[in-house]
């Protein structure tokens, strides 16, 4: 990959030559197919997020049987994704991509066989932990080593491939579940996504013109490396705690939004559009949030993101018509949306690059994590208190601990920088 040179300009005795960016269109073009194969992999959830109540209903009416399936969808592709991170390094992400894409199609196949425990090991071995695991952490690495200036753009844009699938497929699967079932839709969506991901990971995933180098300042001066002036793994398992807490109430509207529609007497074709517009909106805003976090860091980013977030799943307390739950999920979308790309971009500016294959993936099972727990709480808490008030109570306390750790390493970033500059 040639690496293209700045614009030359006149440069007085002393001040710094511009580097060289290895930003270049073949960025944006793996950034593009990056973002479809994400869209293509966490398309499989969705079906079961959209037929809740009809899987249930086959499981003597307990929300907390899909939900559960769809917990451990996302907990395995956190999971796998710490090894996958490490297979992506050493052989290429293309292998990893194709790999998982069959895994998705079996994980859906095996998801329809009839018995509870077939759903757990559908979602959670195949689709998870051996399938989605394959994208999502693979590719974060992979698309952050093809950019250095618009870096938090790029993550936003590739980050939004679970919700462009989420804002694309809820109003298809729900659709295809009442004319087809939601067994024959499982099965044919495998098909499809099978047959579109290998040509997509054949042609473009090509080797990125990233040179690692060590990361800018700390331990320059041969001490023990420090991250704001703390110890890194003490920094990385904060920022891992955050995302696990912030993930709980981020998952929740998103995995029982259409049940709790059509509990308010809402059609689940008006619950499915509502989803569709809640990611939506973090589809389209999580672009803005890029463009933001490029000039004032991730953390900064996190922290008011997920304040939005925190906010708007407190109005979900409040609000059961139609009009005020199509709004307050509109409010939700673009709040939560910044926040795992921001993590991320907070990851690659806080420690060397060549950590990044294993940071990285930990960060992401940390928040896969959150989401799983979140998924399976609240159908957890539906099952024993009658309705969804309870869960999303329970979700605003983990925001607000969120809160209180991601404002703690904003404060810290804020004294460290002053310091420095001090010195």
């Amino acid at each position: 990959m040639r690496l293209v040179p700045f614009p030359a300009r006149s440069t007085p005795p002393g001040d710094e030559l511009p580097v060289a960016s290895i930003e270049t269109r073949a960025s944006w073009i793996v950034a593009s197919a990056a973002l479809v194969l994400l869209c293509l992999s966490f398309g499989g959830p969705w079906i079961t997020a959209v037929a809740l109540k009809e899987i249930a209903a086959e499981f003597g009416d307990a929300r907390s049987v899909p939900a559960l399936a769809g917990s451990l969808a996302w907990l395995g592709s956190g999971l796998g994704g710490i090894a996958m991170g490490r297979v992506a390094d050493r052989f290429g992400v293309r292998w990893t991509i194709m790999f998982g894409g069959a895994m998705i199609a079996l994980g859906l196949a095996i998801s329809t066989l009839g018995a509870p425990w077939l759903m757990y090991v559908g979602h959670g071995l195949f689709m998870g932990l051996l399938g989605n695991a394959g994208f999502n952490a693979p590719l974060y690495v992979y698309v952050s080593r093809w950019f250095d200036r618009r870096r938090g753009s790029a993550l936003a844009l590739i980050s939004s491939g679970s919700y462009l699938a989420g804002a694309l497929w809820p109003v298809v699967f729900e659709r295809a579940i009442a004319n087809f079932g939601w067994r024959q839709t499982m099965i044919a969506y495998g098909l499809f996504a099978l047959c579109a991901i290998w040509p997509i990971a054949i042609v473009f995933l090509k080797p990125p013109p990233e040179i690692p180098t060590p990361a800018p300042g700390e331990g320059a001066d041969g001490g023990k490396p420090r991250v704001l002036g703390w110890s890194p793994n003490a920094v990385h398992a904060m920022l891992a705690t955050a995302s696990f807490m912030c993930c709980v109430p981020m998952a929740m509207p998103q995995g029982h939004l259409v049940a709790l529609c059509t509990d308010l007497g809402i059609s689940a074709t008006h619950g499915a559009a509502m989803l569709s517009l809640l990611l939506g909106a973090g589809f389209v805003s999580r672009q803005f949030w890029g463009w933001i976090s490029d000039r004032v860091g991730g953390l900064l980013t996190v922290l008011v993101s997920s304040s939005l977030q925190a906010s708007a799943m407190s109005a979900y307390l409040f609000t059961q018509d139609e009009v005020g739950l199509f709004t307050v999920s509109g409010a939700f979308g673009v709040g939560f949306s910044a926040i795992i790309p921001a993590y991320v971009l907070s990851i690659r500016a806080l420690f060397p690059v060549g950590e990044a294959n294993w940071r990285v993936p930990t960060l992401l099972f940390m928040s896969a994590s959150g989401m799983a727990t979140g998924g399976w709480l609240a159908g957890a808490l539906y099952d024993y208190f009658g309705f969804y008030t309870p869960a999303f109570a329970a979700g605003v306390a983990f925001n607000i601990v969120n809160l209180a750790l991601v404002g703690t390493l904003v404060a810290r970033q804020r004294y460290h920088a002053a310091a420095t500059r001090d010195v």
